[in-house]
C-alpha cells in the first residue's frame, strides 16, 4: 500500500487555496469518513494512492490546489444504493471551504471537480479531465492489485444478491471497453489505456464463471 504522511500533507495543502491553515477538526473528520468500515476499495489506500498519482502528474494541473482538495473529497461520502454521494461530498467540500476563506470561484470550481466524478459525461475542463484520469488509473493496475479492487468492489456491493451484482457489474466493465477513449488526457491514455483494457477485458470474461460464498 502507499503511504504517505496524510496530516503533513493535509496541512501543506491548504496554502495552495489561499489559506493559512485548515479549518480545526476537519481532516478527523474526513478520515472517519473514508475509514468507514462498509468500505472495501473506497478507503484511505484509495485516497493515498490518488494522492500519489497526482504527484506524478501535478504538473499538469491548471489550479493543483484544487485538484487535490478535490481529490480529498471525491469519495468523502460513499454509501451504497443512493447515486447521491458525489453530491454529498461536493457539498462537504464546499462547506469546508467556505469555512475556511477559500475564494468563492475555487470553491465552485472544486464542487463541478467533485461532481464530475459521477463519470457520467465528458469534462469540461483540464482540471476535471486530469481528475477523472487519476480516479480510474485503477483499471490499469497490475494484475493482482485489479482483482483485488474487484473483489473489493463485490464486498461493498454484496448486499446486493450475485446474479444482479453480475448483471450489473458486467454493464459496468461493458460500459468502460465500449468508450473510444478510456482516459481524457494524453498522458494517462497513452500509458494506461492498454493496461486497463487487458484488465477489463479479463475481469469480463471471468466474472461469469465467478462463485461467492454468500450467492
Amino acid at each position: 500500500m502507499t503511504s504517505l504522511d496524510l496530516p503533513a500533507r493535509w496541512r501543506l495543502l491548504w496554502p495552495k487555496l489561499g489559506v493559512a491553515v485548515p479549518p480545526p477538526g476537519l481532516f478527523e473528520t474526513l478520515m472517519k469518513h473514508w475509514r468507514e468500515s462498509h468500505r472495501r476499495y473506497h478507503t484511505v489506500e484509495h485516497l493515498q494512492e490518488c494522492l500519489s498519482l497526482f504527484d506524478q502528474v501535478e504538473t499538469l494541473a491548471e489550479a493543483p490546489g484544487e485538484v487535490e482538495i478535490a481529490l480529498w473529497f471525491h469519495d468523502a461520502v460513499y454509501e451504497i444504493g443512493p447515486d447521491t454521494n458525489e453530491l454529498k461530498s461536493a457539498y462537504l467540500a464546499e462547506r469546508a471551504m467556505t469555512v475556511a476563506g477559500c475564494p468563492r470561484d475555487a470553491i465552485g470550481r472544486v464542487r463541478n471537480l467533485i461532481l464530475a466524478t459521477r463519470h457520467h459525461a465528458h469534462p469540461e475542463t483540464t482540471d476535471e479531465a486530469l481528475l477523472l484520469d487519476i480516479d480510474l488509473a485503477i483499471l490499469a493496475a497490475p494484475v493482482a492489485r485489479f482483482d483485488r479492487y474487484e473483489v473489493d468492489i463485490r464486498e461493498e456491493y454484496h448486499e446486493i444478491p450475485w446474479t444482479k451484482y453480475v448483471a450489473g457489474r458486467r454493464q459496468v466493465l461493458r460500459g468502460f471497453l465500449e468508450r473510444p477513449r478510456l482516459y481524457y488526457t494524453g498522458h494517462f491514455h497513452e500509458k494506461f489505456d492498454l493496461a486497463a483494457r487487458a484488465n477489463l477485458s479479463r475481469a469480463l470474461k471471468k466474472l461469469p464463471a465467478q462463485r461467492w460464498p454468500s450467492a
